[in-house]
């Protein structure tokens, strides 16, 4: 297990330098606030109303965001694989209480570090607010504006075969509910999707 750990530390330190690289110095500190936490499928690691504290690296495994309407009806915000960030980060930020609920889709590995520890390294050290820039620009602004794009721009197939492109073992991970959830369909659209896409 101490060798899969130093695998996962290795895959988080190459995920933050191909945003923006940082010194050993600065790698060092950041590797100081680290935990690493393992949770069961159907575990549920932030209630939606609780304020959340930590950022999630996922090593293994699959995370999802979700709400849940005033009607009892849930949807699929973001779903995040391994070597991807995930936390509820309007909480984080205003430290209010989160609209959503993070939960795993399968059994999943983390290493997660608090944010106001985070925060504070940021302050410091240059590189490690470099990296936080970075990641925000991409994944905050440049990705979300995309997600809103195709929203509107593509249909049900079009956003399921980018999402497959992206995660080929997609439809062997997570269930039709979900998927469909994450893509703003109902489950009946998504199985005549995968059908017609099986008989081109």
């Amino acid at each position: 297990m101490e060798i899969e750990k130093d695998k996962f530390i290795y895959e988080l330190k190459e995920t933050i330098n191909n945003y923006s690289k940082i010194s050993e110095n600065s790698w060092l500190l950041f590797r100081s606030i680290l935990n690493f936490n393992s949770i069961k499928k159907g575990e549920t690691i932030l209630r939606a109303g609780q304020t959340a504290k930590n950022i999630h690296f996922i090593c293994k495994g699959v995370l999802r965001t979700f709400y849940t309407d005033t009607e009892g009806n849930v949807y699929t915000k973001n779903i995040f694989f391994e070597n991807n960030f995930a936390a509820s980060k309007v909480s984080l930020i205003l430290d209010n209480p989160s609209y959503f609920s993070i939960e795993a889709l399968e059994d999943t590995f983390l290493l997660n570090f608090n944010f106001k520890a985070y925060k504070k390294l940021i302050k410091e050290n240059e590189d490690l607010k470099d990296f936080y820039i970075s990641y925000i620009e991409q994944n905050w602004i440049i990705e979300k504006e995309k997600k809103e794009i195709s929203l509107v721009m593509e249909n049900g197939t079009e956003r399921y075969v980018k999402l497959l492109n992206r995660h080929p073992k997609l439809d062997e991970r997570i269930s039709q509910h979900h998927i469909a959830s994450h893509l703003g369909i109902t489950p009946t659209q998504l199985s005549r999707i995968r059908k017609s896409l099986k008989n081109t």
